[in-house]
């Protein structure tokens, strides 16, 4: 299961308890997914598709809390792709639809494209809340946190994508407008914008699953980063410590050691008797002890005097 058939499983089974919250998600969901259908004598049809059978039942349970309508239902196998089940109620009744549409507030805007325009705004913020969860069930799906952060809404109405934006800026989250090719997308990139999101809606238990897939994901990735670094700054001092080698070893087989410097010397010899450890622990050792500063200046002593016996013996 998807996490998006997750969120919205989850959803499904929400009711609010006010009938204006009610009306508001079930015009969110005609908006998304209904359409205008002539029957055979001219009586007008409304129908609303879904592949999720949890939102299908909200759907069926909304009409008849509301109107006290049993709409008819119909399954239909897709023969094609994922070959997924595809649910269509449909309220058949020419005055239930006239009814239903006149409590919604919706408005047929042109039979012939089976459009609806929305004929007021939601004043209160609980019915925002509703319609947009009614549109996140009709059109749309939030990515696995594993992945990508992304959540989207596809509408087919580039004023009603406009208008949703809108709607859900005065929730909190700030979503974005894409053009697709077969319509809009109203979506989120950031996460915490998507978890804000997701409390609004009321998608509590997704909720908690995303939170707690984005805190591993994210403690692993900063696990991944601080291993990193340590292999980094690791190769980063083994590959010093094998220059420094590589310079003392000149100097031994030249000029010899024990004609350098007395400080020089000893940084030399705890460097050739200690290979692996860091300037830090050389420091340490000295007598007097000196710190990581004081042990390198006397390194990039010894290379500039490798380098200059390179130079002079041609090596």
């Amino acid at each position: 299961m998807s996490f998006s058939q997750i969120a919205k499983n989850d959803l499904a089974r929400l009711l609010p308890e006010r009938r204006c919250c009610l009306l508001a998600e079930l015009t969110a969901l005609i908006r998304m997914d209904g359409t205008i259908v002539i029957g055979t004598e001219d009586d007008v049809v409304v129908a609303l598709t879904s592949e999720n059978a949890a939102v299908s039942r909200k759907i069926f349970k909304l009409f008849k809390i509301l109107f006290g309508l049993h709409p008819e239902i119909t399954v239909r196998r897709k023969t094609r792709l994922k070959k997924n089940n595809t649910y269509t109620v449909r309220v058949l009744s020419q005055s239930a639809v006239d009814e239903v549409l006149k409590e919604l507030g919706l408005a047929m805007d042109q039979i012939t494209e089976g459009k609806f325009k929305i004929r007021h705004e939601l004043g209160r913020q609980c019915c925002r809340r509703a319609y947009a969860r009614g549109a996140f069930l009709g059109g749309g799906s939030v990515s696995n946190p594993e992945g990508e952060y992304h959540l989207e809404i596809v509408v087919p109405d580039q004023d009603h994508a406009r208008w949703l934006v809108r709607l859900i800026s005065k929730l909190g989250p700030e979503p974005k407008l894409g053009r697709r090719k077969h319509g809009w997308v109203v979506y989120l990139k950031e996460s915490d914008q998507i978890v804000e999101f997701l409390n609004v809606i009321g998608a509590h238990t997704a909720l908690l699953r995303y939170e707690s897939a984005r805190v591993y994901k994210d403690m692993r990735n900063r696990v991944n980063r601080l291993v990193n670094c340590e292999t980094a700054n690791l190769s980063k001092t083994i590959n010093a410590a094998l220059q420094q080698l590589e310079n003392i070893n000149i100097i031994a087989n030249t000029t010899g050691l024990a004609n350098l410097p007395e400080n020089l010397e000893e940084v030399a010899r705890l460097r050739s008797q200690y290979p692996d450890v860091s300037l830090k622990e050389l420091g340490e050792m000295t007598h007097p002890r000196m710190g990581k500063s004081g042990v390198n200046h006397r390194m990039r002593k010894l290379g500039e005097l490798a380098e200059k016996i390179k130079s002079e013996k041609g090596l």
